[in-house]
C-alpha cells in the first residue's frame, strides 16, 4: 500500500474556494469552529440551521448570517454538513438534495452516511471530506493562536475534476493545513474512526478507568484515592504520549511505573481482548453497528436502550466522587463551559 500523502499550506490554493459561498449546516462543536475559521480566513460563509434552533442567536452574535437549511443550500456552492450522524440522511433528503446544483461541493467531517449508503449525491456534485482530528473548540482555539489541528481530507466523488483541490483549500482556510491534511478515503475514515472511539478512546478507556476505580473501592480503599489514581492521572499520561509518544511518556515516569507498564499491560489486554477488538471492527466493517445505531436512534427505537445506558453511566460511583474532586480545581469552570457548549 502506498503511503498516504500529507498536504500543507504550500500545497493548497485558496483561490479554488474564494468567491464561492459556503454553507455550514449546523452550529455545534464542529459547526461553530468551521464557520468562524472560514469567516476569519476571508471566505463567504453562511450558517444553515433548522427553524427554532437555539444556536441562531449565538451564531448571529458572533457575526455570522443564519438562514434555514434549504435557503442556505440554495444560495451556496459548497455545503458542509455538520449535524449529528443520525439526523443527516433525513435533513439531506428534505433540505439539501432538492437544491444541489451541478458543480456544487457537498462536504462532510465524518464519512458515516456516505460510506453506509444513506446519502447518495447526484453525479454532477463533488463529494469530499475534511475531518479535523480534534473537537471543535480546539479547532477554533488553535486557529486563533495561529496554529492548526491535523485533519483528514478525502474525495468520494470528483464531478468537477477539482474536488481534491477544493477540499484542500477548505482545509487550509479552516487552519488544518498549518498542521497537515492527511489524504484518506471515506471508507477508511469511517471504519477507523468508529473503531477508535469504541475500542480505545471512549469505550475502551472509560471502561478501563472505571474498572480500576471499582477494583480499588471494592478492596476497601477511599474512593477519592481510587479516582486520583485511576481516572484523574489519565490526563497526565495521555498528555505525555500526545507530546512525545509512548517512549517519551515512559522516559518521564518512574522506573517503578515503567516496569509495571511492561509486565502488567499484557495481563489486561489479553488475547481475548484482541479477539473482542477484531469482532468490534468486523461489526463496523459489515454495517452491523451502523444498522443497530440507526435503529436505536430512530422513532421506532426511541433511544430507549441508549438513554438507559447513558443514565447507568451517569450513576457510576466514580461520577459522584469525580464531581466533588473537580470542584477543588481551577479548571472546573472550563469543564462546565465545554459541557454546556
Amino acid at each position: 500500500m502506498a503511503e498516504a500523502r500529507i498536504f500543507y499550506e504550500q500545497d493548497c490554493d485558496l483561490s479554488y474556494i474564494q468567491g464561492k459561498k459556503i454553507a455550514v449546516i449546523g452550529y455545534g462543536s464542529q459547526g461553530h469552529a468551521h464557520a468562524l475559521n472560514l469567516h476569519d480566513s476571508g471566505m463567504d460563509v453562511v450558517v444553515g440551521l433548522y427553524e427554532g434552533s437555539k444556536s441562531k442567536a449565538k451564531a448571529e452574535a458572533q457575526g455570522l448570517t443564519v438562514y434555514p437549511v434549504a435557503e442556505a443550500v440554495k444560495m451556496s456552492d459548497i455545503i458542509m454538513v455538520l449535524i449529528p450522524d443520525e439526523k443527516q440522511a433525513a435533513v439531506y433528503q428534505k433540505d439539501i438534495a432538492p437544491y444541489l446544483k451541478a458543480g456544487d461541493m457537498l462536504m462532510f467531517a465524518h464519512g458515516f452516511n456516505v460510506h453506509f449508503g444513506l446519502i447518495k449525491a447526484p453525479a454532477d456534485v463533488d463529494v469530499t471530506m475534511i475531518a479535523p482530528k480534534a473537537p471543535g473548540h480546539t479547532v477554533r482555539s488553535e486557529y486563533e493562536a495561529g496554529k492548526g489541528t491535523p485533519m483528514l481530507v478525502a474525495v468520494q466523488q470528483d464531478a468537477t475534476g477539482q474536488a481534491l483541490e477544493r477540499a484542500k483549500a477548505y482545509g487550509a482556510a479552516l487552519g488544518g493545513a498549518r498542521a497537515g491534511l492527511l489524504e484518506t478515503t471515506f471508507k477508511t475514515e469511517t471504519e477507523t474512526d468508529l473503531f477508535g472511539e469504541q475500542a480505545v478512546l471512549c469505550g475502551g478507556v472509560c471502561a478501563l478507568m472505571q474498572a480500576g476505580f471499582d477494583t480499588l473501592v471494592e478492596a476497601g480503599y477511599d474512593p477519592r484515592n481510587a479516582y486520583f489514581e485511576c481516572i484523574h492521572e489519565m490526563k497526565l499520561i495521555v498528555d505525555l504520549i500526545y507530546q512525545s509518544g509512548f517512549a517519551g511518556m515512559r522516559y518521564s515516569i518512574s522506573n517503578t511505573a515503567e516496569y509495571g507498564d511492561y509486565i502488567t499491560g499484557p495481563k489486561i489486554v489479553t488475547d481475548e481482548t484482541r479477539k473482542a477488538m477484531k469482532k468490534i471492527l468486523s461489526d463496523i466493517q459489515d454495517g452491523t453497528f451502523a444498522k443497530d445505531f440507526l435503529l436505536e436512534m430512530s422513532d421506532a427505537g426511541g433511544q430507549v436502550h441508549f438513554r438507559a445506558l447513558r443514565e447507568k453511566a451517569a450513576n457510576h460511583p466514580s461520577e459522584k466522587v469525580g464531581a466533588e474532586i473537580r470542584k477543588l480545581y481551577s479548571w472546573n469552570k472550563e469543564e462546565d463551559k465545554l459541557i454546556n457548549n
